[in-house]
This record gives C-alpha cells, structure tokens and sequence, in this order.
C-alpha cells in the first residue's frame, strides 16, 4: 500500500466535526452545571496540577463541545452578565420543554420561555458562564 493510499484510509475512519469551545470563569462549575442541566457526559479532561479541569470534552446524546478554564475570554469578562456573546448555541432535542426545565432548575436564566416559532419549539436559556443555548425542536409546520 502506498503513503498516499494509506492516508486516504486513515482519513476514510475519521468524520468531520464542528464542535463549540467555550471559555468559561470556572472550568469545574461549568462542567457540572452542564451535566446537571442538559446531561452532558464528560469524555475527555486535561486538569491542572490542582486536579480542576482546564478543557474537558463534553457530549450531550453524542453532540460534542469544549469547555476551557479561561476567565479572561469568557464572555462575562467583557460583557454584562446574561448578554451572551457573539455565538450562541442550539440544543435540538426531542423534549425541549423537560430539558429547558432541567437547565433552569440547575441555575440557568431563561432569555426566552419554551414557544412555537417559525416551525419550532424552542426557548432560551443563559448558562452561568453567560452562553446562551437555544434549546428546540422543529414541529414540521413551516418546515
């Protein structure tokens, strides 16, 4: 087998992602709340030498994003607390009324209630680090 030929097998096993990295004031406050509020799974950590995660990898149902200890890039560094910042998440799920609840019983802010819109069930949430997360699911009409 050839260089270029085992390239483009090793290449064949990987999928593209795109995956949010989200800097937050506490890394390790962050990561519970996520877990607590949409039920995120922690996949991989790299902790510092007081065992506080400095990035770690979550998955919410297999969607994956990043959490990186970095208080000065936080959005809340910058901005008043709740504006959110320039990208704001979507969580699709089947059940965005019970997950909306989780993430607010776990410390959230609700920016907007669960509501129709546009074909979609959707409300919104900011997380304690000051992310927004949309959390829907599309109904079919205007779909």
């Amino acid at each position: 087998m050839s260089t270029e030929d085992a390239e483009t097998a090793g290449s064949a096993q990987v999928r593209t992602t795109i995956a949010p990295w989200l800097a937050v004031r506490d890394g390790q406050a962050a990561v519970d709340f996520y877990r607590a509020a949409f039920g995120a799974v922690e996949v991989y950590r790299l902790d510092d030498e007081d065992g506080r995660p400095v990035v770690a990898q979550l998955e919410v149902d297999g969607a994956a994003f990043w959490v990186q200890d970095d208080p000065e890039n936080s959005p809340t560094a910058t901005m008043p607390h709740g504006s959110g910042g320039p990208v704001r998440m979507i969580l699709t799920v089947a059940d965005p009324d019970r997950l909306f609840g989780q993430a607010v019983a776990a410390g959230a802010t609700t920016i907007a209630e669960v509501h129709e819109d546009h074909g979609w069930r959707v409300g919104r949430v900011a997380d304690p680090s000051g992310h927004h997360w949309e959390i829907s699911r599309q109904t079919g009409s205007d779909a």
